[in-house]
């Protein structure tokens, strides 16, 4: 899978962006930016959550609780994670864009005079807000500083970060969102690392992602792994992908390669490879057995 924002840095004949102590980054793409898309669909993942608001265009991100048609006048806040991207060749992305670590949000919420209330503990892996006018307002304000030929000072884009968070945490009607900035607050260790792993089992992600995904080391990855799950990750993983699979060609009618992909498999091969052994019949067999 391809990092979504090593990607946006590396392009910055189609995105404009601006460095804000070397981790938080705004960008705006435009229509061209269609043409890096070779696929229709593209696997991606960050490490860092990330708001957009669409100016024109229509993309759908598919993720493993669902999928999100998102188009022109949108304004979606994302979780750090993996998801599938589906680009519409013929149609261009027109976007402001915000990358938004843990960290800087929680440091962010911190200076409310006023506390996040405590809300169910339920989110989507993309959340819609609500585009009151102080956000439009907002996102008016920051168009400006991309007409302009010169970049604007680091200090004042970090005070148009905080805004920006506390504009939408400050809006009652964004409950999904108000919710997930009160787990990075207040969530225990053990709930977050299960949340990353449910959320992003179906996405072929190295161990070390899951690990930066969690927000601790490789080692420490590890170990709190074993102690809430009872087995290794890469057992878990394996175990975790071959029934999603076999729900896909079951359920979803998808071929044995559409299952692979959505799974995290490297590749059909090896899907089929470790299917057979794990249910002693191979996935064309069993999605045979399953339709009689």
């Amino acid at each position: 899978m391809v990092n979504f924002l090593e990607r946006v840095l590396l392009h910055p004949q189609y995105y404009r962006q601006f460095d804000c102590n070397g981790s938080l980054i705004t960008a705006f793409s435009c229509p061209m930016e269609a043409r890096m898309m070779k696929t229709r669909f593209s696997a991606l993942w960050t490490q860092y959550n990330y708001l957009f608001y669409v100016v024109d265009g229509r993309k759908v991100w598919h993720t493993a609780n669902g999928s999100y048609d998102i188009s022109k006048d949108s304004c979606v806040f994302v979780r750090k994670g993996g998801f599938i991207l589906e680009q519409f060749i013929d149609m261009g992305f027109c976007v402001m864009l915000f990358f938004i670590p843990d960290e800087f949000i929680c440091q962010t919420l911190q200076m409310k005079s006023r506390l996040l209330a405590q809300y169910d503990q339920h989110f989507e892996p993309l959340m819609l807000l609500e585009s009151n006018e102080t956000l439009k307002g907002f996102f008016i304000s920051m168009s400006s500083y991309f007409a302009e030929t010169k970049d604007p000072d680091p200090a004042l884009l970090e005070l148009k970060f905080k805004e920006l968070v506390l504009n939408i945490a400050d809006n009652p009607a964004n409950k999904d969102l108000l919710s997930y900035f009160c787990s990075l607050m207040h969530e225990p260790q053990a709930i977050a690392l299960n949340r990353v792993m449910e959320d992003n089992f179906c996405y072929n992600l190295r161990l070390e992602v899951y690990a930066e995904l969690s927000n601790r080391s490789l080692s420490a990855f590890k170990r709190d792994f074993e102690k809430l799950f009872g087995c290794s990750p890469g057992k878990w993983l394996l175990e975790k992908r071959l029934h999603h699979a076999l729900h896909l060609m079951r359920n979803r009618n998808r071929t044995v390669g559409e299952a692979a992909f959505e799974s995290g498999f490297e590749s059909p091969s090896h899907f089929s490879r470790v299917f057979k052994q794990r249910f002693g019949i191979g996935p064309s067999a069993m999605k045979n057995v399953a339709a009689i």
